[in-house]
């Protein structure tokens, strides 16, 4: 088929309502597009045709749809409304490191990007001057506040402080098992998807990089390393990911190490 004929060819397929984002329900165009048609040239017409009616034809699917992991997340998950409540699961091996007192609770956001070439993770690079976790790669989050109604308010709060992520474009699934830090947190980690069409804006004293890396890379066993260090009088194992121009390790890196253990346990 060439291309000029091709062009010619119109994508009304005779359903001619406009839905609540004033697209044609039938072939996804605005008025003004069907208006124009006529006078569009080739090269207009393929743009339409093959790019932005297939964008605008995804974007109607839910985005939890649109990742192909979703079905054995939701499995794996703790369900929404069933927030894990038990220390972290590596508490036991800080018990001897932890401030006296209670921990204090934090949650952070693990967004998961549906993408064309597959399923990425959004993770950040902290401002190098931060006096706590500076220049460490993580994902966005925080303390939870007495005005979050609970950790995925937290996480959603957070994150569109720190990058600008609205919660319109995000969809919580479920939490991975909460993990305790050195310094005294308690952090529950909300999986979520997030609309690939999100452009991340950093807030500059927080964050000084956002980037992804694909979600097999960091659910395969040969790319997490174990580091063992000597640290107050025990030796501890701490976990790592080498991505390029990335070191992705310790809270961060046991996080996704949680998430593929609760998938494999699946298998």
């Amino acid at each position: 088929m060439n291309t000029a004929f091709r062009a010619v060819l119109s994508p009304c397929i005779g359903v001619c309502t406009l839905d609540d984002d004033g697209l044609c329900e039938g072939c996804l165009r605005t008025t003004s597009e069907i208006a124009r048609w006529s006078q569009m040239n080739d090269d207009e017409r393929l743009r339409l045709m093959e790019a932005v009616l297939p964008a605008r034809e995804r974007a109607r699917v839910p985005l939890e749809q649109r990742l192909r992991e979703g079905d054995a997340l939701r499995r794996a998950l703790h369900p929404l409304g069933a927030a894990p409540r038990e220390p972290g699961w590596n508490h036991d091996e800080l018990a001897d490191l932890l401030p006296p007192g209670p921990l204090a609770e934090a949650a952070v956001l693990a967004g998961l990007v549906p993408r064309d070439e597959g399923t990425q993770v959004l993770l950040t690079r902290r401002t190098d001057g931060l006096r706590h976790h500076g220049g460490q790669v993580s994902f966005p989050g925080g303390r939870i506040e007495l005005a979050d109604t609970d950790a995925v308010a937290a996480a959603l709060r957070e994150s569109h402080e720190e990058i600008a992520l609205p919660a319109s474009q995000v969809t919580p699934l479920g939490f991975l098992d909460p993990f305790t830090t050195i310094s005294g947190f308690r952090v529950v980690p909300v999986v979520a998807v997030i609309d690939p069409a999100f452009v991340p804006v950093p807030e500059p004293n927080e964050v000084a990089d956002v980037f992804e890396v694909p979600l097999d890379y960091l659910l395969s066993p040969d790319n997490l390393r174990r580091v063992e260090v000597d640290y107050r009088g025990r030796r501890r194992v701490v976990l790592e990911y080498a991505w390029p121009g990335q070191r992705i390790w310790g809270a961060t890196a046991s996080i996704l190490f949680n998430l593929r253990q609760r998938l494999e346990r699946l298998a």
